[in-house]
């Protein structure tokens, strides 16, 4: 993210760190509420006893042993795509014969399984369908499938509405009734824990000769893929997945299209990290169900040969460029109309609602997130509908302490029949409405949100590092006691500092060459984007917020910091 002011807080010191660790990462893990260090081992992974899991076990061994067909339908972002690979690597692997797939297209499905995608389905209909990352607010398309015949497993993650479709087997760990531990599970993870059930099941009905029975650990680089991607939260059964994925991929250990996916990226397979899933693997991923067909992906994913998984991740790669150069230009549009509107309103301006008759629907809800992180408000980016009708289609991002899916519930119980169809969650949200009204709804949404105290943004820290800290031993430790990652936060800490040199590099990025005050150290930082303060006067000394990280460039191993925010001096730090 571009580089910009915040207020900071700084989190309690524990009393006691933990024992036999480095002294930095004891004090940031006791932080995080830790009294032991972690053991991420699998042996206290959480066990597969979730609702609905028998009936789908019953139902999957029963095919696979009539040799029946089976379609696995995931969803078009990163998360739906590894839980889709997933899925069909692990049903073969138990003995399944006949597994397809298919992937939902954004502009002409829609999200989940709809009537369109149903009456789509290739003869001969399939005997099993099975949903991943998608499914429990698909009534229509479940129920449409029941009629054709076909039993329906639907696996999700998302919260269900007031009823549940007609399936024969729900597997999620956010039903009403469900008492699994984690409601935190991503889409790839509930279906790793199917096959976990089925396995087991499977394997107590005596269908396993010895030496037979698949090891399911072999596919956790895909789970720890779409659990990071997916930014959910990084809980301690999450945590342990993604490390147990991050240790295979860091030993080679990883499926071809993973493996292609990060070295296009010109990640190192030795050192890498959980960031590296979400911002490099990841944008290549869902670039596809952005722009073109995620089936790319998929096939990606389940690739038998590292050339066969290296020509489709360079194929992702250049639909990942074109969404960044289409992304820019919608962006500099976008950011006039901001612009424009806070002119026009005098600062009035609370909600922000911005479209273009030329953007692309898939690339929407990142002009809205980037807009969000600069202004923190909520935003709304829409672009027309792709079918050329009279629809336009919004994808929103809300800043902490505003649920944005329960504006939206305000708004269409206010102005019934403004909004034409609408879902999301805190954070992200999504709806459709009449182009013909889209002044009516930016008013609404501009007034309800001016109902709303903001209190400008806060970014909690963990304390500040002395000069002696600020080195290549701390930031490896930092790295490898991770992941971090959503609801687990990075260590994040903040410090003054004198500039001793900058310079831009990558035509965008502010490098820069730093010294501790009352120090005589220095170190070197990086503030991704931020090249347009090098020739900018810069407060003497500078408090920014730093995560500190390991640079490795032309065989040089050195400590770096990442500049990721200055510290508005007016609020000074609190403390948690």
């Amino acid at each position: 993210m571009s580089i910009r002011r915040v207020r900071i807080k700084r989190r309690k010191e524990p009393r006691h760190g933990l024992a036999g660790m480095h002294p930095v990462v004891a004090r940031v893990l006791a932080t995080r509420g830790l009294q032991s260090p972690p053991d991420y081992s699998l042996r206290h992974l959480l066990p597969p006893r979730l609702g609905g899991m028998r009936p789908a076990c019953e139902l999957l061994a029963a095919a696979i042993a009539d040799n029946a067909r089976i379609c696995v339908v995931g969803d078009f972002d990163a998360d739906g795509a590894t839980g889709t690979a997933l899925a069909v690597h692990g049903l073969r692997a138990l003995g399944a014969r006949q597994v397809d797939w298919m992937v939902p297209d954004r502009f002409r499905h829609g999200y989940g399984l709809s009537l369109e995608l149903v009456d789509e389905l290739e003869q001969p209909l399939p005997d099993v369908l099975v949903t991943v990352d998608q499914g429990v607010s698909s009534h229509a398309g479940v129920a449409r499938a029941r009629e054709l015949g076909i039993r329906v497993i639907v696996t999700d993650h998302h919260l269900p509405g007031e009823t549940l479709p007609p399936a024969d087997a729900i597997i999620n760990p956010n039903l009403p009734d469900e008492r699994f531990p984690s409601g935190a599970l991503a889409g790839v993870g509930v279906m790793f824990y199917l096959l976990m059930g089925l396995r087991s099941f499977m394997r107590e009905s005596g269908h396993f000769r010895r030496g037979q029975e698949p090891r399911l650990d072999q596919w956790l680089d895909l789970v720890a893929l779409g659990t990071v991607a997916d930014l959910v939260e990084l809980d301690d059964n999450n945590r342990r997945l993604v490390h147990q994925g991050l240790v295979r991929i860091r030993a080679g250990k990883c499926l071809p299209g993973v493996r292609a996916l990060l070295e296009v990226a010109g990640r190192n397979l030795r050192h890498v990290q959980a960031s590296d899933l979400g911002f490099a693997a990841a944008p290549r991923l869902n670039a596809a169900g952005r722009l073109d067909d995620m089936g790319v992906g998929v096939r990606c994913l389940l690739a038998g040969s590292e050339s066969g998984a290296r020509d489709l991740a360079s194929e992702l790669d250049a639909l990942n460029r074109q969404r960044q150069s289409l992304q820019q230009e919608m962006q500099e549009t976008a950011e006039q109309q901001a612009q424009e509107l806070a002119q026009r309103l005098e600062g009035d301006l609370q909600g922000l609602c911005v479209f273009d008759a030329q953007w692309h629907q898939g690339v929407v809800g990142l002009v809205a997130g980037r807009l969000m992180e600069r202004l923190q408000r909520p935003v709304f980016a829409f672009a027309p509908a792709e079918d050329g009708g009279s629809e336009l289609k919004g994808s929103g991002r809300g800043p902490d302490g505003l649920h944005l899916r329960d504006l939206l519930v305000d708004i269409d119980s206010r102005q019934p029949g403004l909004i034409k169809r609408f879902g999301g969650h805190a954070r992200a949200a999504g709806l459709t409405i009449d182009q013909s009204r889209f002044k009516e709804f930016r008013e609404n949404f501009n007034n309800l949100v001016q109902e709303i105290e903001f209190s400008g943004e806060c970014v909690s820290t963990d304390g500040a590092l002395s000069a002696s800290e600020l080195s290549i031993e701390t930031a490896e430790a930092l790295a490898g006691a991770g992941p971090w990652g959503q609801g687990w936060p990075e260590p994040l800490f903040d410090g003054r500092f004198r500039v001793l040199e900058r310079r831009v590099v990558g035509e965008k990025h502010l490098k820069l060459r730093l010294s501790p005050t009352g120090s005589g150290a220095s170190i070197d930082a990086i503030a991704f984007r931020a090249g347009h303060l090098c020739h900018r006067e810069l407060p003497d000394p500078l408090h920014v917020v730093y995560s500190l990280e390991v640079n490795r460039w032309q065989g040089r191993v050195t400590p770096q910091l990442n500049v990721r925010y200055l510290v508005d001096e007016a609020d000074g730090a609190a403390s948690d």
